[in-house]
């Protein structure tokens, strides 16, 4: 498996996300940029979780059908990109925000040998299951939130 570096142009690997991106801002998504994708993907997926919230993993955005020579620009969807069910049941970016301490964001990148027709109900898990033996890179970046 080919290793995908996660970029962003906001806040470096480890570092705080901005508040900007959260709940105490404007709930966007930050941008991404995407570097060493496969040739062979025919698509990305993105999903984006806190394993720290109190009551297990929390998804915060589930986007797939990326194109892979793309990147994700602030507050945007990619053309053709389809955003799956999040933690709080919407289909769009939902922002750190955690009720107390540091939670440390995960932005998964999946490269893929295939385009997925899945419906906006798909599920983080779902969209997993579906990915298993289709992920030929991977990458991720972690940035940190706590609120003031």
């Amino acid at each position: 498996m080919e290793r995908v570096t996660v970029t962003s142009p906001v806040f470096t690997g480890g570092g705080a996300i901005p508040a900007a991106y959260t709940c105490d801002g404007n709930d966007h998504n930050p941008p991404l940029h995407f570097s060493g994708v496969p040739k062979a993907a025919r698509s990305l997926a993105l999903i984006v979780d806190d394993p720290d919230a109190p009551a297990g993993t929390w998804v915060h955005w589930v986007v797939w059908n990326i194109s892979p020579e793309g990147m994700i620009g602030e507050n945007s969807v990619p053309a053709g990109a389809t955003e799956g069910r999040n933690s709080w049941q919407r289909n769009r970016y939902g922002g750190p925000c955690p009720p107390s301490g540091t939670h440390r964001y995960y932005f998964k990148l999946y490269a893929l040998d295939t385009i997925f027709a899945l419906g906006p109900t798909t599920t983080a898990a779902e969209l997993e299951r579906v990915m298993a033996g289709h992920v030929i890179g991977r990458g991720e970046l972690m940035g940190t939130y706590r609120r003031r």
